[in-house]
């Protein structure tokens, strides 16, 4: 008889070189005429309601790395909570609205904006952000993301831009949103305003300055001390080009300044905490503190103009500060907040000497025209041919730069149109304290941005945006917003979309015999010509899609990137209280790191360090991305390189081999008949055990977010219980016992719900190879076998649990075991073995390990994978290894002492004969 033909071999085929290039796009076919999105939320309907609102992209640019994060952890999130009995609706959206858009098509399509109609730019910026919608929806498919991708928002949907409408109409309605002249960061590139969030800050070198300003009128209190003609102020600024716009000197009221003659017969000016740097920087060893003064003595002084012909007056503040400068600080309100705000406190009228292009006006004298940059050297040469400049340095600084075009922005003031984020700040700041911040710092650091930042201002200079629904009547001027205009408007761009801003007269699209509130003329109207800062558009998804279309408001999660808390989240938080006061729109809100390179640098073109997720589709699949996502810390940044791929592609074999060993050995089991507990070998309720302790890890992690904490568990549980312990004990009873014996389906009920917990487990992170498993795995009948999402996750099975005194033993067997496995390999090493299979082990236990003399010699042997075991009870533990007594057995190659003594199988030991003799099957053999 050919015993080989008598062995229960595995058999699937499931192959174990996964292919998942290949084999991923045919799935998502499947997926796709399954209807999977719909047919989840149909099985889910009635469920609690699990809502994460999508933070949309900006559709302009291919798939990259941070998308693919961003989106693979919302996947994970929504699959799993659906995979636990959630309602889990997903709208896809995106962000349309913006300046990145106009400068791509304006470079790429050599479109010339001033000769275009409005309404003909706008359509081609449109056309732009829909071509990258749909490469990035594809993309967002392609990675295994389920979702409506058939109708999602997007922020220049007509049906969109109408809601947007009414979140500006409330907010105007309460008195939230005001125009004003103050000073804004301002791209001159682009020739547009920019919100705090569209700020990046880069090291750049530039020169400081120390300027004097004589004094020119000192109230009757300097004089006494020396010649005015040679007595200054002394200011100090790193930006040269804002000298013109010079208006004031700001002092601290209540700091020591002092009047300090230097040895060239100069008098200076400044605080005394910073007289030694200062003379020290200006070349000054010898110089004399004449008189000290408080900062308030200084008030309403005149000063000179170093090279204009205008004075600057003294001004006190509160900010002036003594960590740098001179304590006298430089004030250009056309230029800064604080110096916009204390020239405003002292009637100071505002100079704004810069254009639009960043080019000095006539304001500036002989400076008009010069970019600010190109005005730099030009004003310091000319300082010091005059004398004007005390003294000079060159450093490096922190400065502000437009987030998009890269250049260095200027502070600016302009006429725009802000939101009084002070009206309602406290409000803001409170609704941060019914939210889950997951870090748990997330509180603080929004807290903290809210109750720092300024004014938000809500305008910009450019066509491709939300257009202002403000009026302005043609007769007093007074800007005009009600419920009246805002509820045209909102009809109108619902109907035909915000072109008909920009195709219609203002009286065509007011209601018939409007007349302006403020004055009541109807003489006629025109329109703002600003659009809406793009983050408005982002901050208002809450109420014009998920509101609106969706049906839901608060959303259970937020989930973005670090940088929105200053971007999307803030801004949404500060629209949900401005304008519905209902309080924060999401319940948790969570946050990811950036996605860097193998040695954690930033990934640029430039440097050649990027990695294309299409490269990665390619060459690894889908999975292998989901995985890399969901083997991180997301919560900082999360390196990624090809090697790192390398390595997560060995777990992902370690998984994948693991699931084809319990398909191959579950080969013909019927899982609807599952060995019961009480029959259930102790061993294989070992190993459930261990599963349990699996479940319950795995569920907090996915309870906190923690996708890495969950694909580390399944690889440890592969690795450790698994592989190095009980698939290799159990390979015996698989193989030799009887097909339908107690001890192989005892094994194999172990291995189903194994099988069956870790796929559904794995599922929310390798969607993929996880329905791979599920479609080539036996089910039982309450099982939807169409896609493992559609199926909830297995909770733990407590009937089959061992007790804790029970996984003790287990624990101290599993150590016995370590030690016989360093004495088989030592015995190996001395020739006295070959095959564990060929050793007898003698084994001396202590007294508190007693018990394992009292259990079957025969299970201790299986459990050490040797033919024979015996034990003594007293003493340390030793371990000595022989060569087993009796044949190996042609069959199960174990050895025993009566291989042979059934004459009909001569070669075998009793337990093979008796399976062979139980059955019918192998007669013909």
């Amino acid at each position: 008889m050919d015993y080989n033909k008598t062995i229960n071999l595995p058999k699937t085929d499931f192959p174990m070189r996964a292919g998942l290039p290949a084999r991923e796009p045919g799935m998502l076919e499947g997926w796709e005429k399954l209807d999977l999105y719909h047919e989840l939320l149909k099985k889910n309907e009635g469920k609690p309601l699990f809502s994460l609102h999508d933070g949309p992209p900006f559709s302009n640019g291919n798939l990259h790395m941070g998308h693919a994060l961003n989106k693979s952890i919302k996947d994970f999130m929504v699959r799993a909570a659906a995979m636990r009995g959630r309602y889990t609706p997903y709208i896809p959206g995106w962000d349309n609205h913006g300046m990145p858009i106009e400068s791509a098509i304006i470079k790429e399509q050599k479109l010339n904006r001033k000769q275009m109609s409005v309404p003909e730019f706008r359509t081609a910026c449109h056309d732009y952000a829909q071509k990258y919608v749909n490469i990035q929806r594809e993309g967002f498919k392609r990675l295994g993301v389920v979702g409506d991708w058939e109708n999602p928002y997007l922020t220049m949907d007509p049906g969109f831009e109408a809601e947007e409408v009414k979140v500006f109409g409330e907010m105007y309605k309460k008195g939230y949103i005001y125009k004003g002249l103050k000073p804004v960061y301002w791209c001159p590139k682009d020739e547009t305003a920019l919100a705090e969030a569209e700020i990046e800050y880069q090291d750049d070198p530039c020169t400081t300055v120390y300027v004097k300003f004589q004094v020119r009128d000192d109230l009757g209190k300097l004089s006494q001390y020396g010649d005015l003609s040679k007595m200054y102020f002394v200011i100090w600024t790193t930006t040269i080009w804002t000298l013109p716009g010079n208006l004031a000197i700001a002092v601290h009221p209540r700091e020591s300044y002092v009047l300090v003659k230097a040895d060239n017969g100069e008098m200076y000016i400044m605080a005394e905490a910073l007289c030694a740097k200062v003379m020290k920087v200006g070349g000054f060893e010898n110089y004399e503190i004449v008189k000290q003064f408080k900062g308030a003595d200084f008030e309403y002084m005149l000063a000179q103009h170093p090279f204009l012909d205008k004075t600057s007056q003294l001004c006190t503040a509160e900010y002036v500060t003594m960590d740098s400068g001179t304590g006298c600080v430089h004030t250009a309100p056309g230029f800064g907040a604080d110096d916009y705000e204390t020239c405003k406190r002292y009637k100071i009228e505002m100079v704004v000497p810069v254009d639009d292009r960043g080019r000095h006006t006539d304001y500036a004298g002989k400076y008009a025209g010069m970019k600010t940059e190109e005005s730099n050297p030009v004003i310091l040469a000319d300082m010091k041919e005059s004398g004007a400049l005390f003294a000079s340095e060159d450093i490096v600084h922190s400065y502000p730069h437009c987030w998009r075009c890269k250049n260095p922005i200027i502070f600016r003031a302009t006429p725009q149109w802000f939101c009084s984020v002070d009206a309602f700040k406290e409000q803001a700041v409170a609704a941060c304290d019914d939210v889950r911040w997951i870090p748990g710092w997330g509180i603080d650091r929004m807290k903290s941005m809210i109750r720092e930042r300024a004014d938000w201002c809500i305008s910009r200079q450019r066509r491709w945006g939300l257009p202002i629904p403000v009026f302005y009547c043609q007769d007093c001027g007074k800007p005009i917003c009600n419920d009246d205009t805002i509820s045209a408007v909102s009809k109108l761009f619902g109907e035909k979309g915000s072109n008909a801003w920009y195709e219609m007269e203002a009286a065509d699209i007011l209601p018939a015999g409007f007349s302006c509130p403020h004055c009541g003329s109807k003489a006629g109207f025109t329109k703002e010509e600003d659009t809406l800062d793009g983050w408005f558009d982002s901050g208002s998804t809450h109420y014009a899609s998920m509101k609106k279309d969706q049906g839901f408001w608060p959303a259970t999660v937020y989930m973005e990137g670090l940088d929105q808390y200053r971007g999307w989240f803030q801004s949404s938080l500060l629209t949900a209280v401005g304008a519905l006061g209902q309080g924060a729109p999401f319940k948790e809100c969570v946050t990811h790191g950036w996605t860097v390179d193998g040695e954690g640098k930033a990934m640029h073109k430039s440097l050649g360090n990027g990695v294309d997720p299409a490269d990665i589709f390619k060459k690894y699949g889908a999975d292998l991305i989901r995985l890399w996502a969901g083997s991180a810390d997301y919560h900082v940044d999360v390196r990624c390189s090809d090697n790192i791929f390398k390595q997560l592609s060995q777990n992902y074999l370690k998984f994948r081999n693991t699931a084809r060993y319990c398909l191959g050995n579950l080969d013909g089991f019927d899982p609807n008949c599952l060995v019961q507990p009480g029959e259930m070998l102790e061993l294989d309720r070992w190993a459930v055990t261990k599963l349990n302790q699996l479940i319950e890890k795995c569920f907090a992690a996915y309870d906190e977010y923690e996708f890495h904490v969950v694909s580390h568990a399944i690889n440890d549980f592969c690795v450790v219980e698994l592989s190095s312990f009980y698939l290799d004990i159990i390979k015996d009873r698989l193989y030799c016992e009887g097909k339908d014996s107690l001890e192989r389906r005892s094994a194999q009920t172990a291995l189903f719900l194994i099988l069956d917990t870790m796929t559904k487990l794995f599922a929310p992170i390798l969607a993929f190879t996880c329905d791979e498993i599920w479609l080539a795995m036996p089910h039982r009948a309450e099982d939807d076998g169409r896609n493992v999402l559609l199926n909830e996750m297995n909770k733990p099975f407590a009937d089959y649990a061992l007790t804790q005194e029970q996984m003790a033993q287990w624990d101290k067997i599993i150590a016995v075991r370590d030690a016989v496995n360093v004495a088989l390999e030592a015995a190996r090493n001395g020739k006295k073995i070959g095959k564990s299979l060929e050793a007898d082990v003698a084994l001396t236990v202590p007294s508190e390990d007693a018990f394992l003399a009292e259990m079957d010699s025969a299970l201790l042997a299986d459990l050490f994978i040797v033919s024979q075991v015996e034990i003594t009870v007293g003493g340390e533990l030793a371990v000595s290894v022989s060569e087993a007594a009796g044949q190996k057995c042609e069959r199960c190659w174990k050895h025993h002492p009566l291989v042979g003594a059934d004459m009909a199988h001569p070669t075998l030991c009793p337990r093979c004969a008796g399976v062979i003799a139980k059955s019918t099957s192998f007669e013909a053999l």
